[in-house]
Order: C-alpha cells, then structure tokens, then sequence
C-alpha cells in the first residue's frame, strides 16, 4: 500500500479541516473512506489553485487524474487514484461524481472564474461541492433518491456559504465567484475583482446568494429531519454549523472592509455532543 493512503495518513491530511469533526463522528469503514475523498479533493483542488503552475501543466495534472480514476474503475493499475480503491470497492462510488469533481476544479483552470451567470454558478457548485455530496450520502448509506437531494441541496448551501466567506481570499487571485446577474442588479464594478471585492454595493448581490443558501439549507434540513436511512450525524453536522457562519456573516454585512467568520470550535464540540446525544 501506498503509504500516503494509509487511514492515518488519509487522517492526518483532514485534521486541519473544519470538516473534520463532522468525519470522525463516522464508524470506522465510513470514515476512513470520507478522509480519501477528501484527499481526493484536496489534490484535485490543490491543482486548481496552484498559482505557480501554468494553465497547460495544471490541465494536465488534472487529466492525469481522469485517466488514474478510469484506471481504478477498469482494472487496472490506479496509480493515484489508489488512495480512493478501498471507498470505491466498498461503497459502489460512482466514476461521473468523481469526474465531476475533477471537471469543476477545471472550471477554474481554464479561465478563472470571474462573476459567471447564475447558471454556470450552479453547474459549477453541482461538480465542486454536490458531486462530493452524492460520493458521501453512498459513503453514509443513504439510498439514492433521498442522498441525491440531499447532496444537491446541502452541496449548493455549503458552496454558497464558502464563496461568501471567502469573497477576499478569491479576488487576491482573480476569481469572483457571485452570480453575474446579482451583481449588475447592484450596480457592482465589474472592471476587476479587485473593483469588486472594494465596491461598498457589494452587500447586496452577497445577501441575495445568502437568501438561496437558506433556501439550500431548509430543503436540506427538512430531508434530515425525515430520518433517512444512514448515518446522517455528519451532514447534520456540516449543515448546522455552516448555517450559523451564514447568520453571522448576514449579522457583520458584506461591506468592505470584511472580517473573516471562522468557526467557534467550542461551538462546533457543543453541537457535535448535542447531535449525538438526539441521533
């Protein structure tokens, strides 16, 4: 076995995440297939936002991982890949969301992603985040029709709240990731990311994408709160912490100059303990 894809290894690369508490709360198989999706993940990513790399080599590092991930699902030699054959194997994963992924992070690298209408926003949170939904809810034992809605609607709410937290960090690298449409409602400059992220205006195409992410999370609540077959403490987790970093963000606004919400980890061991102790 690789050593890289060893559970403590796969372990050691999702520690310093904010998903991590929402993983290890898992049984042991599950778990340890959820930290080698996030690896998965974080290469792919890792690859999209690599700004050293020119866009030709990154594509490339990226079809490397098509071709390993056909690889592993024909047989042969998996190459990288590798560090997700135990999950795939033992929770029937499917070849198109990893795929996906990898297709949304090249979304980023063909051109940086700089205020896409509302459609290509969506296909893109469909392959980043949604894609790693549907992986997960297989991974959680959900059956399909419940786990597919559920990685659609908890996907886009977690996508949503990210680029809205991380509105600063994704200019500094040319990339605005709030809906075109949003934005020219608003009056936003749209000469640069940079114009964009300074633009006092910006407050109001950001509550706008917050008000769908709401919408995202009670369709997702709603699924949980049926009881579904699965274990489903993980995205009860993801969701309710995530959701409290949206209200705090609407609280502060999105004017500049913003300060980054982060998550209380006093706050997130409460609710890990509450959602326990009412599984």
């Amino acid at each position: 076995m690789n050593p890289k894809t060893t559970p403590a290894a796969l372990q050691a690369q999702v520690s310093g995440s904010s998903f991590y508490a929402g993983m290890r709360v898992l049984p042991k198989a599950e778990r340890e297939a959820m930290y080698a999706v996030y690896a998965f993940c974080r290469a792919v990513d890792d690859i999209a936002d690599d700004q050293q790399g020119d866009r030709t080599s990154r594509h490339t590092a990226l079809d490397a991982w098509r071709h390993d991930i056909d690889a592993l699902y024909a047989g042969q030699e998996p190459g990288r890949a590798e560090l997700v054959a135990e999950a795939v194997r033992h929770f029937q994963l499917d070849r198109a969301d990893f795929h996906a992924v990898i297709d949304g992070m090249a979304m980023d690298v063909v051109d940086d992603v700089r205020w896409p209408d509302f459609a290509t926003l969506d296909l893109y949170c469909d392959r980043v985040a949604s894609a790693v939904g549907r992986l997960s809810v297989k991974i959680f034992g959900m059956e399909d029709a419940d786990g597919v809605k559920l990685a659609h609607h908890l996907g886009r709410a977690l996508q949503f709240t990210n680029i809205l937290r991380d509105i600063d960090e994704d200019a500094a690298i040319g990339r605005v990731y709030l809906a075109r449409e949003h934005l020219e409602q608003a009056g936003v400059d749209l000469s640069s990311p940079a114009a964009v992220a300074a633009d006092p205006r910006l407050d109001r195409p950001a509550r706008d994408l917050a008000a769908l992410a709401h919408e995202h999370y009670a369709a997702a609540h709603a699924i949980l709160k049926r009881r579904p077959k699965g274990h489903l403490i993980a995205p009860r987790l993801m969701g309710a912490v995530y959701e409290k970093i949206l209200t705090r963000m609407e609280e502060v606004g999105w004017g500049p100059p913003r300060r980054r919400i982060k998550v209380n980890k006093a706050a997130l061991l409460f609710t890990v303990a509450r959602l326990w102790l009412l599984r």
